[in-house]
């Protein structure tokens, strides 16, 4: 099927006269003008509109004649000043070369004016919405940097379309401590934070509160982001303290026309609420630290710190009692206080404590704690912990051990004792050094008398002879013992150190011979090297003593001796039972001995060590459970 298309003809436009008649019967008050505003027709709607409104309408076109005519195609809107006082509004609008003039009514300004309250305060509510949900998110914020991204999204959902820069800074110094950009920063923008002098001068900042070097005041802010052509800033103030900047910046590629009287006023509004969570943020960090600080300080310092609250359960037990105790804090935390003390220390602790909780302090006592092997002893002070009311809701208590003290004062009055016994045995054996010298002399005479008179007296010499050898070794005893015990005089001498250790040697004969062990030698060829000879002398009885008493009946003791290059070598071995690895690293403490109670002070070795020391060598000990043990003595030799 086919269909014939018809053209259609185009109506003609109205004639002048349709055109008035028409003009006429419109009841919107209108007049047509030139691009010049000059009048070129009016309805009647327009003469009343006038007439009305206290004007002709030639008055009405004289008080038109200064407005701005819009562009083509584009409308504007102008008041008129009435002779009664107030204005009349008129709309403009251009087509061409013709300008319409349409008078408002009040009814229909009164609509638009509604509509712009309308969408002013709809403006207003979603502003305040929107830094509602901030103010609960930045509340929540757990850290600094999640406070920056919530303020972020609000600035985000306030300010579409353009580019902010948020800074955080600390108060006191002015660091900067987090930066969010939103944009191109420009190069060196992030630092320092320049603020406008009114704003300054608004938020009643004072030059102190202001980091020097950090934040400037100027006339204008300069503006941080590429291709901006314009912007707002607020600082974030709490408390006359600064705590950052919030800088919103108009990108050239922004569609809209931007308000920055309304930006910033809203801007200052989201600011002011930030300062003040920015703030609150640090103080929750400083508190933080400082109660993290503080409980770093209580755990690892060398104090014995225990806290005990009101139900008398244990609330602190720091690293230093947990050692001593052998308990983990995990074991004694929560537990009574009077588990960790024996249950005949009750009374003493409950006195101490009742006290503590009237809030008097406790200066100094003492008390046994229960440890994992035994118990040690230990000397508290304790005060009240006290409540921001000042009600006491616990006691603390801090001390030190002095299980060492105990053991150190027994020792020192052991060593005393010793040295006591010393004085007496060496005065003993001045006193039979007199008598035996006597019968060395008598006994050698009559030795000498019986050798003469041959066979007849060989029985006689006999006996003699064996009293005179057991004179002269008591006599050598005694005059070993008294030199070994006479104070030594720190002169330094050149000494022949393989002449040295037999000397010890001989000073040890009654321990060799009664542990019935035997002693070897293996020296090498040492030069003369200097050194205080009864100290050294000290060292190496003391080393030999030792390793007697390591070792059990036919046991061995080795001293060997050689030269290391500008160094003496001498070696102690023992055939023992070696030293406990958990021993070895103690063994050079003072007071510290592995020797059953009454058979050592523990004071040998750190004196023979300090020996050592103070002749520029150096002592070491290699040991191996059930192989022995072995000290070695490094001397530097003469230059």
């Amino acid at each position: 099927m086919t269909t014939e298309s018809r053209r259609l003809p185009m109506p003609e436009g109205p004639s002048a006269e349709a055109f008035r008649a028409f003009f006429e019967t419109v009841e919107l008050p209108a007049a047509l003008c030139d691009t010049q505003l000059h009048l070129q027709l009016y309805n009647n709607a327009f003469a009343r509109f006038c007439f009305d409104h206290g004007l002709t309408v030639e008055q009405m076109m004289e008080g038109l004649a200064e407005a701005r005519v819009p562009e083509d195609g584009a409308a504007c809107v102008v008041e008129v000043a009435l002779p009664q006082g107030g204005v009349v509004v008129m709309e403009l609008a251009r087509r061409g070369e013709s300008v319409s003039v349409v008078g408002r009514r009040e009814s229909e300004l009164m609509r638009g004016q509604l509509v712009v309250v309308e969408q002013a305060l709809l403006e207003q509510a979603r502003t305040e919405g929107v830094l509602l949900d901030l103010g609960r998110s930045v509340a929540e914020a757990g850290s600094e940097e999640e406070l920056v991204a919530s303020v972020a999204r609000g600035v985000k959902e306030l300010f579409p379309g353009r580019t902010f820069c948020i800074r955080i800074i600390d108060a006191r110094t002015g660091g900067l401590t987090s930066l969010y950009a939103e944009g191109r920063l420009k190069e060196g923008s992030r630092e320092p934070l320049v603020l406008k002098r009114t704003a300054v001068e608004k938020m009643h900042l004072t030059a102190e509160s202001i980091p020097v070097g950090k934040v400037v005041v100027a006339a204008l802010v300069p503006l941080l982001f590429e291709g901006s052509t314009g912007g707002v800033s607020a600082p974030l103030v709490a408390s006359g303290q600064l705590y950052g900047v919030v800088n919103l910046e108009y990108p050239s590629s922004l569609r809209e026309e931007p308000d920055p009287l309304q930006d910033e006023r809203v801007l200052v509004q989201l600011a002011n609420q930030v300062a003040v969570a920015v703030k609150n943020a640090k103080l929750i960090d400083e508190l933080t630290f400082v109660r993290k600080y503080l409980e770093e300080l209580l755990e690892k310092a060398n104090a014995l710190i225990l806290v005990a609250n009101r139900d008398k359960k244990v609330v602190v037990f720091n690293q230093a009692i947990s050692r001593l105790t052998g308990f983990s804090k995990e074991e004694v935390l929560g537990q009574d206080v009077f588990w960790l003390v024996p249950e005949d220390e009750h009374l003493r602790l409950a006195s101490v404590l009742a006290a503590a909780m009237r809030g008097e302090a406790v200066p100094n006592f003492e008390l046994r704690l229960r440890t994992r092997s035994g118990e040690a002893r230990a000397s508290f002070a304790t005060s009240s912990a006290l409540t921001s009311q000042g009600e006491v809701e616990g006691v603390m208590a801090i001390g030190q051990d002095v299980t060492v003290v105990a053991q150190l004062e027994q020792r020192v009055i052991h060593a005393e004792k010793l040295a006591s016994m010393g004085q007496l045995a060496a005065s003993v054996a001045h006193e039979i050094n007199n008598p035996m010298t006597a019968v060395v002399a008598y006994s050698e005479s009559l030795l000498q008398r019986a050798m003469m008179m041959g066979s007849a007296g060989a029985a006689d010499s006999e006996k003699l002879r064996k009293i005179l050898e057991s004179g002269q070794r008591i006599l050598r005893f005694t005059r070993d013992l008294t030199s070994y015990a006479r104070p030594a005089k720190d002169k330094v001498e050149r000494v022949q150190l393989n002449a040295l250790l037999d000397k010890a040697v001989g000073y040890c004969e009654h321990v060799v011979t009664q542990s019935k062990v035997k002693v070897e030698r293996d020296y090498g060829e040492l030069p003369p090297l200097p050194a205080v000879p009864a100290n050294l002398e000290q060292v190496f009885v003391n080393l030999i003593t030792n390793a007697c008493h390591a070792m059990k009946p036919g046991g061995q003791v080795w001293l060997r001796t050689r030269r290391e290059g500008r160094e003496a070598v001498v070696c102690v071995k023992d055939t023992g039972s070696g030293i406990e690895p958990t021993n070895l690293s103690r063994i050079f403490e003072p007071f510290f001995t592995t020797k059953t109670e009454g058979n050592g002070t523990g004071l040998g070795l750190s004196i023979v060590q300090r020996i050592v020391e103070k002749h520029g060598g150096k002592l070491s000990v290699d040991s191996a459970l059930g192989q022995g043990t072995t000290f070695t003595v490094r001397l530097p030799l003469a230059d």
